[in-house]
Order: structure tokens, then sequence, then C-alpha cells
């Protein structure tokens, strides 16, 4: 599933980014990397979408959020 897919409060695993390099290599300065965990704030699904990652709250577009493909985490892992 794309991150743009998840719901509010849950917690997902970063699996790929599909993105262009620049713009990936962003991502990954900020900490948004493969295997990190991002917990989704609000995701109202009209445009951009809140999340928490490495402590700190990012707003990721729409396009961004539609190229990265995440699983959920469930409690116990």
């Amino acid at each position: 599933m794309t991150l743009k897919q998840g719901k509010n409060h849950l917690t997902y695993r970063v699996e790929s980014i599909h993105i262009e390099l620049t713009l990936e290599r962003r991502l990954e300065a900020l900490g948004l990397t493969e295997g990190s965990l991002i917990t989704i704030l609000n995701n109202d699904k009209k445009g951009s979408l809140t999340a928490r990652f490495r402590g700190t709250r990012f707003a990721l577009g729409r396009r961004i959020a539609d190229n990265i493909t995440v699983t959920e985490v469930t409690q116990h892992e």
C-alpha cells in the first residue's frame, strides 16, 4: 500500500520510495529511508498528509505520499 492510503494514528514501515532521485535524497537527509517507521497524524485524503518520523512532524504532498510504499506495523513488532 502507499503512504497516502494509510490511516490516521497508525504506524507504518517504509518498504520503498519510488520518486525522482533528488527528492528521494532530500527525504533521506530528513531521515525518511527504507525500513524507517512513520506515523500518520492527519491524512484527510484530499491533499497533503501530516506524519511523524524520527521525532519530527512533516507535511508530505500527495505526489510524495503516493510514491512511498509502506506496510502496517503491528503492536507487538
